[in-house]
């Protein structure tokens, strides 16, 4: 499912208890970012250290939106 021209594509993010869309263009990534570069402007947006994202992984989407999670542990 392609996201539709006049969509704005977002990173969802769930942080410390709060979940968030902000624009791609906000944080200046895209699909061709890599996840260094995603984490660290997330980090910058939020105003944390950057590892405070080290163990968050990155869903990226047909859409072209991506989910910025914790990573799971299961067991």
């Amino acid at each position: 499912m392609e996201r539709p021209d006049n969509a704005v594509a977002v990173v969802h993010i769930r942080f410390e208890g709060r979940s968030l869309d902000i624009r791609q263009a906000d944080l200046d990534v895209g699909q061709v970012s890599s996840d260094t570069e995603i984490k660290r402007a997330l980090a910058h947006y939020l105003e944390v250290h950057e590892s405070k994202l080290r163990d968050y992984v990155i869903d990226r989407h047909d859409t072209g939106n991506m989910t910025v999670r914790p990573q799971a542990v299961f067991g």
